[in-house]
């Protein structure tokens, strides 16, 4: 299993961060000052780093070129709220992998983080089974009972958060911040319509509702 460090000062944004990582399988920590995260950068059993660059204290950037003046090539992936090229050049250059500005979509950052590990060489599982419904993390592609179903983006990642969590019961708000974002209106109601979504596409018992609490994937394998 991969580990991710989160050097994050916003409590939102980490914690969006986290649940969403171990959500796809990931362990994490996360951290939210630069010295801090400079400090525990240092164990290399890391396999990645999250990393913002408007930390307090020791900035990114700072961070970064700690990082790698010890040598250490785990890959980082630096986050930004400012849109100068010229910072984001700098991160580039300063031996940062790759970039995401805020706000972003979890959806997009997981593609980027999965990217990193795989040229590293160090992949997460890349096909998920569970019930007769298998996806493929890389093509993108479902199958149910043997044939290819078509999912859009968002319900792909939905059925793969319910299956990565088989058996437990996922909340309305955990399923909203891991497909749709921290920043998503919390009262809508896209979690149900999408989950409806699912059911005729993968079979409407795969989908259980626990009244009051959310939904939970039943593997009937």
């Amino acid at each position: 299993m991969n580990r991710i460090l989160i050097a994050e000062d916003e409590p939102g944004i980490a914690s969006f961060l986290e649940k969403g990582l171990r959500a796809a399988g990931f362990t994490t920590l996360s951290v939210d000052d630069g010295a801090s995260a400079a400090a525990v950068a240092r164990d290399d059993t890391f396999d990645l780093v999250i990393l913002d660059l408007g930390l307090p204290g020791l900035n990114g950037h700072e961070v970064l070129a700690d990082i790698r003046g010890r040598g250490q090539r785990m890959p980082v992936v630096i986050l930004t709220a400012r849109k100068g090229v010229g910072d984001t050049v700098a991160g580039l250059e300063g031996g940062a992998d790759d970039y995401i500005t805020k706000p972003f979509r979890f959806e997009e950052l997981l593609a980027r983080v999965r990217a990193r590990l795989r040229e590293r060489g160090t992949p997460d599982s890349t096909v998920l089974e569970a019930g007769g419904v298998k996806l493929d993390l890389r093509t993108r592609f479902a199958e149910v009972g043997g044939k290819k179903v078509e999912l859009s983006a968002r319900e792909f990642l939905l059925a793969e958060t319910l299956i990565r969590h088989r058996g437990q019961v996922l909340s309305r708000e955990i399923l909203l911040s891991r497909v749709w974002g921290y920043d998503f209106d919390p009262g809508s109601n896209v979690v149900d319509v999408y989950v409806g979504y699912l059911r005729k596409k993968l079979g409407r018992d795969m989908i259980e509702t626990v009244r009051g609490m959310g939904y939970r994937l039943v593997d009937h394998s």
